[in-house]
């Protein structure tokens, strides 16, 4: 028996025939609606970039300097401090407020400068961690985390620094709960916690002393 008479044979041949017919029509009608779609997309006109925030004059203080200058109205202190006034010591970490490597003093509290508009600042002084050491003698806190070895990468220790001599002044320091509590808004992801607390404690007998 042959192919021609065989009628599973002409099954198979007519299941393949259709099989094919329909994988072909189903892919070019695929193919079809997606190209009006992607022509669309091209169509559609560039966003244009936002246009710059509006200028505002500042006059301020960082590390006992006077500084006045124009900033865009959006941008943070970080961002000013770093990129325009080129005091890298600050560092930029989560940028949200959450790891506390940025942080300054403003007016002698701590603060986030990462969620700090620059155009708040006009009228107000600022330290970060260049201004601490007075000429080549460091500040007790800046010799504290030395001696101690509280830091491993160092990449959060001045934002470190900075919150430990707020905790200091603003008087947190009593004992290693209080300074684990005022402590807890800056990370240290390298896990030099033990070292810190010991130098917070050094500090502190020759800050308050």
């Amino acid at each position: 028996m042959d192919k021609e008479t065989d009628p599973d044979c002409n099954n198979d041949a007519a299941f393949t025939v259709k099989r094919r017919t329909v994988l072909g029509v189903g892919a070019g009608a695929t193919a079809a609606g997606l190209l009006p779609v992607r022509l669309e997309a091209q169509e559609q006109p560039v966003a244009a970039a936002p246009e710059n925030g509006t200028p505002t004059h500042i006059s301020f203080q960082v590390n006992g300097e006077q500084i006045a200058m124009d900033v865009d109205a959006r941008a943070s202190l970080l961002d000013l401090l770093r990129e325009r006034l080129a005091l890298t010591g600050t560092k930029k970490g989560c940028d949200h407020g959450q790891c506390g490597a940025c942080t300054v003093h403003l007016d002698g509290r701590p603060v986030s400068s990462c969620l700090t508009l620059a155009a708040k600042v006009d009228g107000r002084e600022v330290t970060t961690i260049e201004g601490l050491a007075r000429g080549g003698d460091l500040h007790p806190m800046q010799q504290a985390f030395i001696d101690n070895d509280a830091l491993q990468c160092g990449y959060c220790t001045p934002g470190q620094i900075m919150s430990a001599v707020a905790c200091v002044t603003q008087g947190h320091a009593t004992d290693p709960d209080a300074i684990r509590e005022f402590m807890s808004g800056n990370i240290c992801r390298c896990g030099a916690y033990v070292g810190i607390l010991a130098a917070v404690l050094q500090a502190a007998e020759t800050m308050e002393g």
